[in-house]
């Protein structure tokens, strides 16, 4: 019986290096970013996605459209609906992307994608392994970038998540080896490392901050989490201007939550589990998942998203159009300064932060005690027409230090 097992195991486990190789085969010949302002048009596909997906992913392509309504009718911009990344019709084709939807997605150049449902052990869904990790794996989306800013703190951070390896790029091939005995798989690559770690640092580079953090648990996790603290340090030297440290996950969920101590971090990079447990903490900090949006990049796509799941509850209870659509706001205000409109951009995040940290008119609690979605989103745009924004910004939300005289 045990000898079996091994035997089967080790075919398994070698598939999956043999696949693990020709990935590294890919990363090792390169590939140069996408240039936007050489494409005419640039086509954005909206992904509703599943549950209250539909709902507030047509909230964010509403200020999309508005905002953008200039370049639409001068053909700069083109959007494209895509319907097909739901529940029920992956469920149909028995896959996390559908064929003739990953063909859809391909054919957009950036794409914001609301939640979709993951099928865990015991829904009534077939096992089939998440849309999230699948559509990163195929698009090369190799890096989440998550901007969390709480203005009345000082707190502004940017985390910088690996987004196709670690213990998520193999979560649907680990397998029982016996009825007692069951193996998972975190892969980490030096070219996984250096991609998304060179991006960190030239971020903070390009943003004059002068200190990288590296979250990893290396003196536990050796190998593979040891290859990505390796990776930091090496590429750290050839950035004489940027301080970089490492801090283990365990002790860096509770710094967070110090007051202390908090501000003193700018840009943290880590590997894909420790980010999302990060990123979701962090978020709760600045009000709450509903509030943070994510880009997941790639050379040739980038997928724009809330950072929250389907929230199925809300739509069986009937609530899905109390949803919070901020998420997906801040999602598409990152989308807009990615494909070059950094001003458009600028705009829909000081509105989200009037309405959503200071002014707080219309309350979002998610049930009919407060705002639905819609009636939020023309807030939101009221004030990204107002021409009062950015003194209303300014001056009440992130107020410039008194001078010292």
């Amino acid at each position: 019986m045990s000898r079996e097992a091994i035997e089967s195991a080790q075919k398994r486990f070698a598939a999956i290096l043999e696949d693990q190789f020709k990935r590294v085969a890919v990363m090792k010949k390169g590939a140069s970013f996408i240039d936007y302002a050489a494409l005419k048009p640039v086509v954005i596909g909206v992904c509703w996605g599943d549950g209250i997906g539909e709902f507030i992913s047509k909230n964010a392509e509403e200020v999309l459209a508005h905002v953008l309504k200039d370049e639409v009718q001068k053909g700069k911009i083109v959007f494209r609906d895509i319907k097909g990344l739901t529940i029920e019709n992956r469920v149909k084709h028995n896959k996390a992307i559908p064929d003739d939807v990953l063909e859809e997605l391909k054919s957009c150049h950036v794409i914001l994608k609301g939640p979709t449902t993951t099928p865990q052990e015991g829904d009534p869904w077939p096992n089939i392994e998440s849309a999230n990790v699948a559509m990163r794996r195929a698009l090369d989306l190799f890096a989440n970038v998550r901007p969390v800013k709480i203005p009345r703190e000082g707190i502004d951070w940017c985390f910088f998540r690996e987004n196709t390896e670690g213990e998520y790029i193999l979560g649907s091939r680990g397998f029982d080896v016996t009825p007692d005995l069951s193996v998972d798989f975190k892969v980490t690559t030096e070219q996984g490392c250096e991609r998304i770690i060179r991006m960190a640092f030239e971020y903070a580079k390009k943003n004059k901050v002068s200190r990288v953090t590296v979250v990893t648990k290396s003196n536990v996790v050796k190998a593979t989490d040891g290859r990505f603290s390796r990776a930091a340090k090496r590429i750290a030297r050839e950035y004489p201007g940027i301080t970089c440290d490492e801090w283990y996950i365990d002790i860096m969920t509770a710094k967070l939550i110090d007051p202390q101590r908090r501000k003193e971090f700018k840009v943290m990079v880590m590997p894909n589990l420790y980010g999302d447990i990060l990123t979701d903490e962090a978020a709760q900090l600045q009000g709450g998942v509903g509030t943070a949006g994510s880009a997941n990049i790639g050379t040739r796509w980038a997928m724009f998203e809330a950072i929250h799941g389907s929230a199925p509850r809300m739509v069986k209870e009937g609530r899905a159009q109390y949803a919070d659509p901020s998420s997906m706001i801040r999602a598409s205000a990152m989308l807009l300064r990615y494909i070059g409109y950094p001003d458009k951009a600028e705009k829909v995040e000081m509105a989200l932060e009037v309405c959503g940290q200071f002014e707080k008119k219309f309350a979002m609690t998610g049930r009919n005690a407060g705002a639905t979605g819609a009636e939020y989103t023309r807030y939101i745009l009221g004030w990204v027409d107002n021409p009062k924004l950015k003194a209303k910004w300014e001056s009440e939300v992130y107020p410039a230090p008194a001078s010292k005289t």
